[in-house]
């Protein structure tokens, strides 16, 4: 059996310029890194404005266990297989971090015969976006710095900094540090930490900026710190916000690729799900949308992180409206979440099944709560045996959702065949419906009162717990006027809950919120739950031991 690198490499690629073609992207409106990969040009935007948008799918799922869902390479399979069924679809999907390729959690290209090409490009360099926000981050950091070591005319606390320096690296030791030693000459010394590149504030801006001068605006908006008078101080207020944005003019260009079967691909922005939002850029999805007849896209770990915050962050700053969501689910995974063994998944086991399946039952209740049509898509495994298959077939009926078995990885387009037949009835079937997708709550509610919402809606908490950390974070944030931001929850994926051991549908919790803080820049509120670690630490055996490049620039062992 070959791995995802062999079978990429394998690949048939078509010039990017012959993808873009198929597009209508004429040449002039493409920049290509190499013959594979390009950017498109600001002109594209204006140039498609008149067009009317495709169909928004969104690619969700249960909360991932280490059974794997598959979340990816069914959104890679599912645009394959619509182009065997005939229809215009175009991919906007997350650029991997390289935290957790050389980690333990691996890319984010798909698996199998669903992936997107070229694959090691994509998980590695790509065209330098990650790069660019991490010299933009730390442009803002070394502004920030600088300013106090010149005089301090804001009168910046140093005790009060909240903006951390980034790199998209795995590293824990630099989680806390102390900066500025070796005298008078170096600066002031000073607590400070290093988040993930995929963390910073400043990815999730470029995500959520519609263009160039709302770029600008957002990176000026970001709250760096309280002066000595306990004053905001953003980051416009230091002077740097033209230069950040010149960093980022080129990354905020979506990457066009391909999938294994030449279909089109937007991959652009990766913020964490359980950290940051978890979607790709508004930009890539609205190119989609203008592009094709479906735009297909995903959102990170389960529908309690991902898909919550792309209805209610995304949606709301894009002006998007979702006509239909995927939910990525095994049978294995259920079988986790019923407490079998990893090592025993592929065993039948009827009970576990069974008591699994509220995992599945609870996500398709959440996101009907979007007033959202559901699609359950099953990644077919050859151990799953005709009665697991049949039990699954049998409660997404009892719940009025259509459910696919897919077997994309293996067969790639042609395996998802029957879940891109049963999307686009859905989408057709739910068109005139009444219901109209609308986001969980107002932005008009007080914070608490978003976190009380989601926390009893999609997590099924019975309430919520505040710290008196969080509670005067809270209490300073609506101070100072930002009360009326979306809330952005870091939480654990593995579980609905704020505790990663409790499985399947976790009954008598309180959600307990550690810390909140202020993204004024992206416009959400984060709120800090369970241990959630914006600098991620390398496992005992890291991927990067698996990875080697030959003499002549072929890489293996990456994946």
């Amino acid at each position: 059996m070959l791995s995802d690198i062999e079978i990429a490499q394998n690949a048939k690629m078509k010039k990017i310029t012959e993808i873009a073609a198929d597009l209508g992207i004429s040449e002039d409106n493409l920049e290509p890194y190499g013959h594979y990969k390009a950017k498109v040009s600001e002109q594209l935007y204006s140039e498609l404005a008149f067009r009317e948008d495709g169909k928004l799918i969104l690619v969700t799922a249960i909360n991932p266990t280490p059974a794997g869902e598959g979340k990816t390479t069914v959104s890679v399979g599912l645009a394959e297989a619509m182009g065997r069924i005939g229809k215009k679809a175009v991919l906007a999907l997350r650029e991997p971090s390289l935290g957790p390729v050389f980690g333990i959690k691996g890319g984010a290209a798909g698996g199998g015969y669903a992936q997107v090409v070229p694959m090691e490009d994509i998980n590695l360099h790509f065209t330098g976006d990650m790069h660019a926000i991490t010299s933009a981050n730390n442009l803002l950091c070394a502004m920030i710095d600088n300013h106090i070591h010149q005089g301090n005319q804001l009168r910046i606390d140093q005790r009060r900094i909240l903006f951390k320096r980034c790199m998209d690296m795995n590293d824990r030791a630099l989680r806390s540090i102390i900066i500025a030693l070796g005298g008078k000459v170096n600066g002031f010394p000073r607590e400070d930490g290093f988040n993930i590149t995929v963390a910073s504030e400043i990815m999730a801006i470029l995500c959520l900026a519609t263009d160039l001068a709302d770029l600008k605006e957002r990176l000026g908006n970001i709250l760096v710190a309280y002066s000595l008078d306990g004053e905001p101080v953003f980051a416009k207020d230091l002077g740097c916000t033209g230069a950040m944005t010149a960093l980022l003019k080129d990354a905020l260009k979506p990457n066009l690729v391909q999938t294994l079967e030449n279909n089109p691909a937007f991959i652009h922005g990766g913020p964490f799900a359980n950290i940051a939002h978890g979607c790709n850029s508004i930009r890539a999805t609205k190119l989609a949308l203008k592009l094709g007849d479906y735009c297909i896209t995903e959102a990170g770990f389960g529908s309690d992180l991902g898909a919550e915050k792309f209805f209610d962050i995304k949606c709301r700053y894009g002006g998007l409206t979702p006509a239909c969501v995927v939910l990525v689910a095994t049978i294995r995974a259920l079988k986790y979440n019923g407490r079998v063994p990893k090592d025993e998944l592929s065993k039948e086991n009827m009970w576990a099944l069974e008591k699994g399946s509220v995992n599945l039952r609870t996500h398709i209740e959440n996101m009907h709560k979007y007033h959202v049509p559901v699609v359950v898509a099953i990644n077919r495994f050859a151990t799953d045996t005709d009665e697991e298959v049949k039990f699954i077939e049998d409660l997404c009926a009892e719940m009025g959702v259509e459910v696919s078995m897919c077997e994309v990885f293996a067969k790639g387009g042609e395996g998802g065949e029957d879940l891109a037949k049963k999307v686009c009835e859905t989408i057709e079937l739910t068109e005139g419906n009444d219901e109209k997708f609308r986001p969980l709550y107002s932005r008009s509610l007080s914070i608490k009162d978003k976190i009380e919402k989601v926390a009893r809606e999609i997590y099924r908490a019975d309430g919520v717990n505040y710290t008196d950390q969080a509670e005067k974070a809270i209490k300073e944030i609506e101070s100072i006027g930002f009360s009326d931001l979306p809330i952005c929850v870091a939480k654990t994926q593995y579980s609905l809950s704020d505790n990663p051991s409790l499985l399947g549908k976790p009954k008598g919790f309180r959600i307990t919120v550690k810390n909140a803080t202020l993204s004024s820049g992206a416009g959400f509120v984060v709120i800090y739950t369970g241990d959630i670690m914006t600098m991620p630490g390398l496992p005992k055996a890291p991927s990067a031991l698996n990875i080697d490049c030959d003499g002549s620039g072929n890489i293996t062992g990456l994946f």
